[in-house]
């Protein structure tokens, strides 16, 4: 069977992840060629990708798509374009081409609500949001709260501050294009509605409670409701993992199947914490995550087909690059070595057992304590998936997603490649490599961490270089070898990198020496 595709952007956890996933299952995944994905704020060429998804959809079983890339070029372009709504209709009403072509193509598509982030950055936003973003954020978050709650002297005050100074222009930019993804946001449940789309995710990047995301939110979910299509159209926190969940479901529908999923924390407190950027407690997303791949949340774990642990925060989430200073009572309101003693124990008792591990207890990072203890306990790579990167959604998709995949097609190189990628990548970059290059050694070569000397210059070089000394002292166990096949930068800065990493059994004599 084949699946077509079309990845939010040209980053990996987009363009490779997703398509991984696939590798070692009996179906084959097709996406288009990277080089027309675009590159960060540099839109795709959409008529060009419109053309291939059409011609790969005339025989396909099914397609997972990006909105975002069909109608702005990708993630960023939708945060930047300068597209009508007459344009962006013409675009979207091409999705009835895939069906009249081929009626038993099962569609599920995802589209963003327009983030707001909280800082004064323009590396992924409009220009201005560099010397404006906070107070863009600030306005629209302190509007909405007033409308539930009195403002305080203090908050009134910053309010009028930032209407005394946040230009005019700026404002009508920032919300004209709002205004132009929220009706496209909507308009896209029409064609939910009408059979067109099978299934539907809207994500919230980077959300919080109250905002001009909140806001744009509670309009779309308005009209979810008022078309009664509540069981076909999910929102929840979430972005670059949301292909990865598609996929999953996908499978699970095709196969006929429907995972059981039992969730074991690490802390009392972990399933009601509000993780880092976003806007809900984890436990309500957590099940929408395990949903929208095509399963069910199970009561016990007897009833269940996977047994998923959570490594959760004691208390408010923090950041991995900071984990190795937590504050006081951050690993007392948490047990890990229990969960990594649970896990260890069923994989002694059966061997087969679908156990899966979500590390969230920090934000951008895996917890290095937790790979430690799970060395220690002699199961890293027995695992039906780990995942510890980005956000809490990121990691719960892309783990959830593995683990549903392992349970129906086993452990197989794909499974051990992906694994061994997620070790690699999650905590011996994310949590050690980065921050070490960071501060420091990137400036002593006169970059920047978000200006960089190319996808493959010095610095992919010694990303490379820093991440064999990791997986020489910490991801060795049971004979696995695990080399890297390449590693470069996708957006020339620091925050994400590029792998590709093949994980296999290191034949060794009794003497220990290699065969």
């Amino acid at each position: 069977m084949t699946l077509v595709i079309v990845p939010l952007d040209e980053r990996p956890c987009n363009y490779n992840f997703p398509y991984e996933l696939t590798r070692g299952t009996s179906y084959q995944a097709v996406r288009p060629p990277q080089e027309w994905m675009g590159r960060k704020k540099i839109a795709a060429d959409t008529e060009r990708l419109w053309t291939w998804t059409q011609l790969e959809c005339q025989s396909a079983d099914g397609a997972v798509i990006s909105l975002d890339t069909l109608l702005y070029g990708g993630i960023v372009p939708s945060r930047l374009h300068e597209l009508d709504v007459t344009e962006l209709t013409c675009r979207l009403d091409r999705l009835r081409i895939l069906k009249e072509q081929n009626p038993a193509l099962k569609l599920f598509a995802f589209q963003l609500i327009m983030r707001c982030p909280q800082y004064s950055s323009s590396d992924e936003e409009p220009d201005y949001y560099a010397d404006w973003g906070r107070e863009i954020f600030r306005k629209g978050y302190l509007e909405h709260y007033a409308e539930e709650h009195p403002l305080t002297t203090e908050e009134q005050q910053e309010l009028d501050d930032i209407n005394s100074r946040l230009p005019q222009e700026v404002l009508d930019d920032y919300l004209g294009r709002r205004a132009v993804n929220r009706e496209i946001n909507q308009l896209a449940l029409d064609y939910v509605e009408q059979g067109v789309i099978d299934f539907l995710i809207f994500p919230q990047d980077d959300s919080a409670p109250y905002g001009y995301t909140a806001r744009d939110q509670q309009e779309v979910r308005a009209r979810i409701r008022a078309l009664r299509l509540g069981l076909r159209v999910y929102m929840y926190p979430g972005a670059d993992e949301v292909s990865c969940t598609l996929v999953a479901r996908m499978i699970n529908q095709l196969n006929h199947t429907i995972p059981r999923v039992y969730v074991r924390f690490s802390s009392v407190n972990g399933a009601l914490i509000i993780p880092a950027y976003e806007d809900r407690r984890l436990y309500e997303t957590l099940k929408y995550q395990i949903i929208a791949a095509g399963g069910m949340v199970a009561s016990d774990e007897q009833s269940a087909d996977i047994l998923l642990l959570l490594n959760t925060a004691g208390e408010k989430m923090g950041e991995a690059v900071y984990q190795g200073s937590p504050s006081a009572n951050y690993d007392t309101e948490r047990t890990t070595v229990e969960l990594v003693e649970y896990a260890g124990y069923i994989l002694d008792r059966q061997p087969d057992a679908v156990v899966a591990i979500g590390d969230i207890a920090y934000a951008n990072g895996g917890d290095l304590e937790l790979l430690d203890l799970l060395r220690q306990r002699g199961i890293l790579y027995q695992l039906a998936g780990y995942a510890g990167w980005n956000t809490s959604s990121n990691t719960l998709g892309t783990v959830i997603a593995q683990s549903m995949i392992y349970q129906q097609y086993g452990a197989t190189p794909e499974h051990m490649n992906f694994l061994a990628l997620r070790y690699v990548e999650d905590l011996g970059y994310d949590s050690v490599v980065r921050k070490y290059l960071s501060n420091g050694p990137i400036q002593e070569l006169g970059l920047d961490k978000f200006q960089l000397d190319g996808e493959r210059g010095y610095v992919a070089e010694m990303v490379r270089s820093h991440l064999e000394q990791f997986i020489e002292q910490h991801l060795q166990e049971n004979g696995v070898q695990i080399d890297i096949q390449d590693c470069y930068m996708p957006w020339n800065r620091m925050f994400e990198v590029g792998l590709s990493i093949r994980a296999h059994l290191s034949l060794k004599d009794h003497k220990g020496e290699q065969q």
